[in-house]
């Protein structure tokens, strides 16, 4: 299976701004299901589950049963592999252009 196939669990999952703001709480510490229910109540109980779904499938999220509690843990390793992929070898070469259009205008007269 080609890279360019299994990060696309991941563009996907990072498509919806609900999932990025969900990442973006589980950024700062693991939270219960119930936890990120409470952050988003404009959503039911069901679509939170839904979206943790496909968060879980892209291996962005890491569910922990715990008792009666399912603790949600980012994995952010997907995540470097799509910028180290990515974003790093084009901001490479962006950095590129932009030192070689600096060193265009600091060699034009005034």
């Amino acid at each position: 299976m080609s890279s360019e196939s299994t990060d696309d669990p991941v563009f996907k999952a990072l498509a919806h701004h609900r999932r990025r703001e969900i990442l973006d709480l589980l950024k700062d510490a693991p939270r219960t299901t119930g936890a990120l229910c409470e952050m988003f109540p404009q959503m039911d109980r069901c679509t939170v589950m839904q979206h943790l779904k496909v968060l879980e499938e892209a291996d962005l999220v890491i569910a922990r049963k715990e008792g009666r509690e399912r603790w949600n843990h980012l994995n952010s390793l997907p995540i470097k592999h799509i910028h180290d992929r990515w974003i790093s070898a084009y901001a490479g070469h962006a950095l590129s252009i932009l030192d070689r259009l600096k060193s265009d205008l600091e060699g034009q007269p005034e």
